[in-house]
C-alpha cells in the first residue's frame, strides 16, 4: 500500500512539476512589474493560492497531502513556516524539500505572512441610549 502511495505521489509531483514550468513563465510575465508583495495579486481559481512565482512549487509539494485552503487560511513569518514544515516532516511523513525549500519559504513568507489586521477601531463619541420595553 505504501509503494502505491509513493507512486501516486511521484506521479502527482511530476504532473505538477510539468505544469509548473508552463505556469511560472506565464505568471512571471503577468506580474513581473509588481515587486511589492502588498499589491493585490490575482488568485489561482483552481487552488485559491496567490498567483506568483513559487505557487506551483507550493501546490506540488503541499496539495498531495492537504487542501490548498489549509495553506491560504494560515499566516506565519518565515520561521513559523519552517516550524510547520518541520512538524509535517517529523509527524506527517512530508519528504525533504531539498533545493525547493527556499523558494517555497520565499513564497509562503511573502504571500502568507502575518497581516496587521484585526478588529475595527473602537467607536468614539457615541451617545448611547437605553432601550425601553416594547422598543423593537
Amino acid at each position: 500500500m505504501t509503494s502505491v502511495r509513493n507512486i501516486i505521489l511521484a506521479f502527482t509531483m511530476v504532473l505538477y512539476g510539468t505544469l509548473a514550468c508552463v505556469r511560472i513563465e506565464k505568471v512571471e510575465t503577468a506580474t513581473s512589474t509588481e515587486d511589492n508583495p502588498t499589491t493585490p495579486r490575482p488568485i489561482d481559481p483552481k487552488s485559491g493560492l496567490v498567483l506568483a512565482e513559487g505557487m506551483d512549487l507550493v501546490a506540488t509539494h503541499c496539495t498531495p497531502c492537504h487542501s490548498s485552503k489549509l495553506i491560504a487560511q494560515n499566516r506565519a513569518d518565515r520561521e513559523g513556516w519552517v516550524s510547520m514544515i518541520r512538524w509535517m516532516q517529523e509527524t506527517q511523513n512530508l519528504w525533504q524539500l531539498g533545493e525547493f525549500e527556499e523558494p517555497i519559504l520565499d513564497y509562503l513568507s511573502t504571500y502568507y505572512a502575518p497581516q496587521e489586521t484585526g478588529r475595527r477601531k473602537p467607536l468614539e463619541n457615541i451617545e448611547w441610549y437605553e432601550l425601553q420595553p416594547g422598543d423593537n
